[in-house]
């Protein structure tokens, strides 16, 4: 876990280890797809910015961060068809897996139990293609 290691004392990097602690087991890019042949949704959060220069994610849904609690929640009007309930894994991806654990908590607190995020986010995907 790369954010312990370079641990500033910043309150952010304080409140991201507690969420992590508090995440289900956050997959790596290897992981991602046995998670798909599963049923997993793979849920890409990164800026538009971001997928254009490094590329998309084969067989992820892409959601804005801005609108993801309100197209993942099982009882929003505003879900997406892909958000099948509340027993559903979620794997969110950001660039490198700092906002995503924070985006995976707030799904956890409407309910999605088994919302988690991408170790090394879509950094570490690009590396395993290395």
């Amino acid at each position: 876990m790369r954010i312990l290691a370079e641990h500033s004392g910043s309150r952010i990097d304080e409140v991201l280890e507690r969420v992590r602690c508090r995440l289900p087991h956050r997959p790596s890019a290897a992981d991602l797809p046995a998670l798909r042949a599963r049923g997993a949704l793979i849920v890409d959060i990164r800026p538009v910015e971001q997928r254009n220069r490094d590329g998309e994610l084969p067989g992820a849904v892409v959601v804005d961060r801005n609108v993801l609690e309100w197209r993942l929640d099982p009882t929003s009007p505003h879900r997406i068809p892909e958000a099948a309930g509340a027993d559903q894994v979620i794997v969110l991806v950001c660039n490198e897996g700092y906002a995503s654990s924070l985006a995976a908590l707030s799904l956890q607190k409407l309910g999605l139990a088994k919302a988690t995020d991408l170790d090394g986010g879509f950094q570490g995907v690009l590396a395993l293609r290395r």
